[in-house]
C-alpha cells in the first residue's frame, strides 16, 4: 500500500482573529494595517514546513447570517462586530492563498466550521473509494478549541493555545486523555 497522505484544512478566520489580537498594530508601508495577515503567514508557513501537506484546504466564514442564524435569532447575538480594521484584512490573505494555489472555501449560510467538519468527514471516503491507494490523514490548523469534536483516526487537530507560537496537535488519545473521551 502506498504512504499517508496528507490534507491540511485551515480554519482561517479563527486564526486571521487570532493573529488580529495577538500582535500589535502593523501596516505595510502604504499605511494599511497587516498585522493578522503577517501572524496568519507566520502560522501557514510554520504548518506547511512542519507537516508538509500534500493538499490544503482554505476554509472561511462570510460576512452574511447563516441557517443557524435563521433558525435561532439570538445566535451570536452578544458577539461584537468584527472591526473594520480585522475584517479587512481578510481579503488580503485570500490573495496570498490564492498565490499559493491553494483553494478557499466558503458558502454562504454557512459558517467555517460547518465547511471543516465536511471536508474532515468526506476526505477520507472520497479519496479511497475504490478501496485502494493511500490514506489520507487530515489536520485542521484552528486557533480555537471547536474542531476539537472532528478527531478521529483519520483527523488531528493542530490548536493554537497563547498567541502564535504556542500549539499543541490533538489526536484521539490526546482528546480522550484530556476530556475523559469526548469526542
Amino acid at each position: 500500500m502506498a504512504e499517508k497522505k496528507r490534507l491540511l484544512v485551515i480554519d482561517s478566520n479563527s486564526l486571521i482573529h487570532r493573529a488580529f489580537h495577538a500582535l500589535p498594530p502593523l501596516t505595510a508601508k502604504e499605511g494599511e494595517l497587516v498585522n493578522a495577515v503577517y501572524g496568519f503567514l507566520l502560522v501557514f508557513f510554520r504548518v506547511l514546513k512542519d507537516f508538509q501537506p500534500d493538499f490544503i484546504a482554505a476554509a472561511f466564514d462570510l460576512p452574511v447570517p447563516t441557517f443557524r442564524h435563521k433558525k435561532f435569532k439570538e445566535y451570536k447575538a452578544k458577539r461584537p462586530p468584527t472591526p473594520k480594521e480585522l475584517s479587512s484584512q481578510i481579503p488580503k490573505v485570500k490573495e496570498v492563498l490564492r498565490a499559493f494555489n491553494a483553494p478557499i472555501f466558503e458558502k454562504q449560510g454557512f459558517e467555517a466550521d460547518d465547511i471543516i467538519g465536511t471536508i474532515a468527514r468526506e476526505a477520507p471516503i472520497l479519496w479511497r473509494q475504490d478501496g485502494r491507494g493511500p490514506k489520507i490523514e487530515t489536520i485542521i490548523v484552528s486557533g480555537d478549541l471547536d474542531t476539537l469534536q472532528l478527531v478521529d483516526s483519520n483527523t488531528k487537530n493542530y490548536t493554537l493555545r497563547r498567541g502564535l507560537k504556542d500549539a499543541v496537535l490533538y489526536d484521539e488519545k490526546l482528546v480522550k486523555e484530556k476530556y475523559q473521551g469526548l469526542t
